[in-house]
């Protein structure tokens, strides 16, 4: 073989390689992406989805409220002893205060030792704050995917 054979043939292999590493790296970024039927869901059901999720990740009595006169809460659940109350938002844009306030106002209305907001987006700068300060859960598109990629497991 010539000089030029081997180097064409460890270049190919290089390329193989890469081309193998890449690969799995895209399957498992798609992997770790949510459906767009998930982005696509009406807002209730959207809130069973996750009713169904927290389930399947450990909460107990999980109950998903009425439609309507429910004080900003979607889900009632406990988990290890604790009771939360959870607001859902299946937006298209970052979720802001407001969902932050239904949340806090729901928690202790239903009387809950946690109150959390649930979405598939991300929240704005103000949420993030707002939800310091009155101690409300900020579980974003990041920890909904964590939860589905939980129960894959």
């Amino acid at each position: 073989m010539s000089t030029y054979t081997n180097y064409y043939t460890i270049i190919i292999g290089i390329v193989i390689l890469l081309l193998f590493f890449v690969a799995i790296w895209l399957l498992r970024k798609a992997k770790h992406t949510l459906p767009d039927e998930l982005d696509l869901m009406e807002g209730h059901d959207f809130e069973y989805f996750c009713a169904e999720l927290l389930a399947r990740n450990g909460f107990q009595e999980v109950e998903v409220t009425k439609a309507s006169g429910d004080y900003g809460i979607d889900i009632l659940a406990q988990k290890d002893g604790v009771t939360y109350a959870i607001q859902c938002k299946c937006y298209s844009d970052p979720v802001g205060v407001k969902a932050v306030q239904e949340a806090y106002a729901g928690r202790d209305y239903y009387d809950r030792m946690v109150g959390a907001v649930l979405t598939n987006q991300y929240f704005t700068t103000p949420a993030v704050e707002a939800a310091k300060k009155l101690k409300i859960l900020l579980w974003d598109r990041g920890y909904l995917e964590a939860m589905m990629e939980m129960e894959e497991d």
